[in-house]
């Protein structure tokens, strides 16, 4: 199957504007931009349950549980983090559990409840952002 010209031009350019985004973002962006394409695969995922979709509901539930695996879960420091981020190592289990819960039985309420409780800490985080900044002026060896 082909796609148009303009399709793969578009796709380019988006794949370049997250590669720039990424490469200039601190640390604390690059949390946020996880969160946002988290937020967009759930997104993507209950879509593609609505339509029908199998192959791009699988691709965008694997996508999320890697942005959760690979991406927040993995950052997560617990020796400095403390108690906070043993809470979201197991918030993150949780979620990786029921998205595949609801890969396995196209379940998209499961989808939903993972949205839920992840949207009020993608906010946050992102309400956040003043904060770390005089933080890290305050203490440089954070490094954000």
């Amino acid at each position: 199957m082909f796609t148009s010209v303009n399709t793969r031009s578009a796709n380019a350019y988006k794949a370049v504007g997250v590669e720039t985004a990424v490469a200039a973002a601190d640390p604390h962006q690059l949390v946020k931009l996880l969160y946002d394409a988290l937020l967009q695969s759930l997104g993507a995922a209950k879509l593609a349950m609505q339509m029908n979709d199998i192959q791009g509901k699988g691709r965008a539930i694997c996508k999320a549980v890697r942005l959760i695996e690979e991406g927040l879960k993995a950052g997560l420091n617990e020796a400095q983090g403390g108690q906070l981020a043993t809470n979201l190592r197991g918030l993150y289990d949780y979620c990786t559990l029921i998205l595949t819960e609801a890969n396995l039985r196209g379940d998209i309420a499961k989808v939903e409840e993972v949205v839920t409780l992840v949207k009020p800490l993608a906010e946050a985080w992102g309400s956040i952002r003043g904060e770390v900044g005089v933080a890290a002026k305050l203490n440089p060896k954070l490094g954000v």
